[in-house]
């Protein structure tokens, strides 16, 4: 598990320390390529919303790597202070500049959700899963 808080800041976050460790994790365990970048956009996509909408100026990211006999499970939690949900927005303007991130989430991944936080605030996470990888995945 990785967990990590990047420094809060006025400006937009740099969030390339988290894809870096999403990124180093998957790829030392095996994951192919198109789920990395998969995992990636929807890792953005949580982030920015956390920033932007959740009032954080400095989400935390959680990475967990889950396996078993037959399937390797990645989680990824993005915690922000707003105990506000996110609702996926539908629009029938194709030219709005924003609404789009969690319908992307939702179809980059195999399972989404939240999570309210016990000291208040939330957690919105992804799933995605693969078949077993290499040897070093084995229980």
């Amino acid at each position: 598990m990785c967990t990590f808080t990047l420094p809060k800041t006025p400006q937009p976050p740099d969030w390339s320390a988290a894809r870096e460790e999403l990124r180093d994790l998957m790829t030392a365990a095996g994951w192919p390529a198109d789920l990395i970048c998969d995992a990636e956009l929807a890792l953005h996509e949580l982030f920015v919303n956390a920033w932007k909408h959740g009032g954080s100026p400095a989400p935390v990211v959680v990475v967990v790597l889950l396996s078993d006999r037959a399937l390797r499970t990645l989680r990824v939690s993005v915690a922000d202070d707003s105990p506000t949900l996110p609702e996926q927005r539908t629009s029938a303007d194709p030219y709005e500049l924003s609404g789009r991130g969690l319908r992307l989430v939702r179809s980059l991944t195999h399972r989404f959700g939240t999570d309210p936080r016990k000291h208040g605030g939330k957690a919105v996470w992804f799933e995605l899963d693969a078949a077993e990888g290499p040897a070093a995945w084995a229980s």
